[in-house]
């Protein structure tokens, strides 16, 4: 697996982030093979971290067969910000009063740039 996939995911942010899916039940949602959804991980378009040893993706990434809009972007706004995969899943599933809800919440509903400023304004 990629080196973006992290080993040490704690029970806080695995219950944070509630339904978690496999690698290949992810890519059956998004109708691609298992090795492309590899390519994506390593890309930084999709997260994927260790849960019992095996890279899983949080539920709420994917939505009517799709990544959410803004994901990507957001992914790399907060690993150039320093985020680890474990501090970026927690990041994205904590709730914030100013969105309001959680980032992913705001992702979902096409509010990604809002969400990107308020990862920017972590690398200072």
């Amino acid at each position: 697996m990629h080196a973006t996939v992290e080993s040490a995911l704690d029970p806080r942010t695995e219950a944070l982030a509630g339904e978690w899916l496999t690698l290949p039940q992810t890519a059956a949602l998004l109708g691609i093979k298992t090795n492309r959804m590899k390519q994506l991980i390593s890309e930084r378009k999709l997260l994927a971290v260790r849960r019992g040893g095996e890279p899983m993706v949080p539920a709420a990434f994917i939505k009517d067969g799709q990544v959410i809009k803004g994901l990507s972007g957001t992914l790399t706004v907060l690993s150039d910000a320093g985020y680890s995969d474990v501090e970026t899943v927690r990041w994205l599933f904590t709730a914030d009063d100013t969105l309001p809800g959680t980032p992913v919440d705001a992702l979902t509903e096409n509010r990604g740039t809002e969400v990107r400023r308020r990862a920017q304004a972590l690398a200072f």
